[in-house]
């Protein structure tokens, strides 16, 4: 077995910062949008799954069925989490393929 070097140590945590700084710029850049029951409810959503916008078609709200509405919502939010989590698993997965690291 090889010595401990403390520079190459260095080396890859500075990397690693780095992938890390990266990674949180893309999750603020990336946005996406989801929308349920034929697009009546919109969301919008950046990667840290902030909500940026909800749009709701007038119509719904006219309709008076507040619970169709209200699982129209929860469907719009769970379909633009889930599409957060497939970006931001396709973007972790190439940057730690990079680095060398199993994934």
């Amino acid at each position: 077995m090889g010595s401990f070097d403390p520079k190459q140590l260095q080396n890859m945590l500075s990397t690693a910062r780095q992938k890390y700084d990266e990674l949180q710029r893309k999750l603020q850049e990336t946005v996406v949008e989801a929308s349920s029951g034929g697009g009546a409810v919109t969301v919008k959503m950046n990667g840290q799954k902030r909500v940026l916008a909800t749009t709701i078609d007038p119509e719904m709200v006219r309709s008076g069925d507040v619970e169709m509405l209200q699982d129209l919502v929860s469907a719009a939010f769970n379909a633009a989490s889930a599409k957060v989590d497939e970006a931001m698993q396709s973007t972790v997965g190439g940057m730690l393929g990079g680095m060398g690291l199993p994934f």
